[in-house]
């Protein structure tokens, strides 16, 4: 539970009528759009030697076959559907492929979700998986309307909780996301949702607490699993957000020990390098994490590293690949406005540019701190202090202790 407050979580009887609302649309509109066309399976792309992972890559690749099969020797056998949407969603998250993977998850979905013969199981369970990939694509909106459809059917379900938590924190509903996330470590504490309670504590400023619970996740977790080594990957860094590099460095080399190869972790291993001054060893880890998978955050932290060195030729050419990367998986249907904003105002020193692209995400989320930081600090960047205050108030309403949330403070 959480150290600074503790609510239990109630559906109350305005909730419950506004889901059953939003619920009975949702039936009206399955039912419109109910096609009978057959569907197109997306291919399994080959995973890189280096992250097969041994067995699991053979086990998912029989299970991406038992599941094509299924579904093209029967259009309604919806379970398969769904299942093939998970191992797609899986393989996004190990590979770094979202531009391909989140498409094919949504599309087997709504076919399952529209087709008629599917029941209220199986459509609960494909529309908490939808509202997942929502949640990746940053569609939190649209991932918090699913979730609250797919609560109605199952409202004790512990992975719709998870969901719901993460679209309210998304769209900066603090209080709501708190009271379903005591709620979910009522109905299932474990490492979903020790980690959920963790991200809630740390912004509410109890680094302590985000923690301890991050901990139990990592500790409720099986070792060498994937969902395990980002639990650690994810404890690591709130160790190295907040200064203490030696004890994020030893988290994330525990993590290669029992999955090897993990890119998330030799990545975070030169960030931390970074920030160390070992410049050069940074650059090599940062380098071995791109060759494992083409996952755009390592190619902006090489180019930061480039800055840094004022290698300037590198860090355009690198930049320019970036670009094209973003504008991929924004294609694709992936929000990347943060990301766009984060890259003009930090490597490219463009707030104005920067500007264009947070003021699209507060569009989106105006309650959202992470968004109201950002935008605090490109007015700052620009000069305009007034501006930046009444955004910096926003982002200071959960009492977050980011450095450079508290750095910002002070100026």
């Amino acid at each position: 539970m959480f150290s600074s407050k503790k609510l239990i979580y109630i559906f109350s009887i305005c909730f419950s009528a506004i889901v059953i609302v939003a619920f009975l649309a949702f039936k009206g509109q399955k039912d419109a759009n109910h096609s009978t066309s057959s569907i197109s399976v997306g291919d399994l792309l080959q995973r890189g030697e280096k992250i097969q992972m041994g067995k699991e890559w053979d086990e998912v690749q029989n299970q991406y076959a038992s599941y094509k099969n299924a579904i093209k020797n029967d259009v309604d056998d919806n379970k398969s559907k769904i299942l093939l949407a998970q191992l797609y969603i899986k393989e996004a998250r190990v590979t770094g492929e979202h531009g391909h993977y989140y498409p094919s998850a949504l599309e087997v979905l709504d076919d399952a979700i529209n087709n008629e013969s599917i029941d209220d199981d199986l459509t609960f369970l494909a529309m908490t998986t939808k509202a997942g990939v929502q949640l990746s694509l940053h569609d939190f909106q649209d991932a918090l309307t699913t979730g609250n459809q797919a609560a109605l059917l199952n409202p004790t379900n512990a992975q719709i909780h998870g969901v719901l938590i993460d679209a309210n924190v998304e769209m900066g509903n603090y209080e709501k996301a708190i009271a379903l996330t005591d709620r979910m470590l009522t109905i299932k504490p474990d490492i979903r949702s020790y980690s959920r309670a963790s991200y809630l504590r740390e912004i509410h400023g109890d680094v302590k607490g985000a923690k301890q619970a991050m901990n139990m996740a990592v500790q409720a977790g099986f070792p060498g699993l994937e969902e395990t080594a980002w639990a650690m990957l994810t404890l690591g860094e709130i160790y190295q957000r907040y200064g203490a590099l030696d004890t994020a460095k030893m988290i994330y080399e525990s993590i290669l020990e029992t999955r090897p190869n993990y890119p998330f972790a030799v990545g975070a291993i030169g960030d931390v390098l970074m920030q160390q001054g070992k410049n050069q060893l940074s650059e090599k880890e940062l380098k071995k994490a791109m060759d494992i998978i083409p996952e755009v955050g390592f190619y902006i932290s090489l180019a930061h590293l480039y800055k840094k060195e004022n290698r300037v030729n590198e860090m355009n050419s690198l930049v320019q690949e970036i670009k094209v990367m973003l504008k991929e998986d924004t294609d694709s249907g992936h929000n990347m406005n943060l990301e766009f904003a984060d890259l003009y105002l930090e490597l490219l020193d463009d707030p104005r540019s920067a500007l264009s692209y947070a003021q699209l995400e507060y569009d989106k989320r105006p309650k959202n701190i992470d968004v109201n930081l950002m935008l605090a600090k490109i007015y700052d960047e620009i000069g305009d202090k007034d501006i930046a205050q009444t955004y910096l108030k926003q982002a200071n309403v959960t009492n977050a202790k980011y450095p450079e949330l508290l750095a910002l403070n002070k100026i």
